[in-house]
């Protein structure tokens, strides 16, 4: 059972757990949340995070990421909402809900959805803080946790 939603609107956590609880009755337990927020780039004045993404592929994107996650583990359910279009600090972007037999499952399952999203989702992102723009990519540190995700043993 996997959900996987690309919107404007704010979602919120308490329904989208109840509608997720609501698919699984007894078949998990655990389930883990992730919820990201828009960051203010600290001392830039008033900031906005925009996001794009192209329709169809990017779902098939995240499609594939889950995807991956159900081959690792064994899931009852994933739920991935991703919000675009322009966001301010402290809005909610993105939400991984990950439900499994077993808590362990659960939490690698969601930490490494969201580690690929970070990489592998198709979305573009600018920044705009204090009047300039620019377009962020994905870091470093962002790369090496979604290789050091995919090279995990044991998972």
């Amino acid at each position: 059972m996997t959900e996987i939603r690309i919107q404007t609107e704010a979602f919120s956590m308490q329904e989208e757990w109840g509608k997720l609880r609501s698919r699984l009755g007894t078949d998990a337990g655990a389930v883990a949340a992730f919820v990201g927020l828009v960051r203010d780039v600290q001392g830039e004045g008033p900031t906005t995070l925009t996001l794009e993404h192209y329709p169809g592929m990017t779902e098939k994107s995240i499609a594939a990421i889950v995807a991956e996650a159900e081959r690792r583990w064994q899931l009852a359910a994933v739920t991935v909402i991703h919000r675009v279009g322009p966001l301010q600090p402290a809005e909610q972007i993105v939400l991984v809900l990950a439900a499994s037999q077993h808590r362990a499952e659960a939490l690698a399952a969601c930490t490494f959805i969201i580690d690929c999203l970070k990489t592998d989702a198709i979305f573009w992102k600018k920044e705009t803080a204090g009047g300039d723009a620019r377009w962020l990519q994905a870091t470093g540190e962002d790369l090496a946790r979604a290789a050091g995700q995919r090279a995990a043993v044991g998972s």
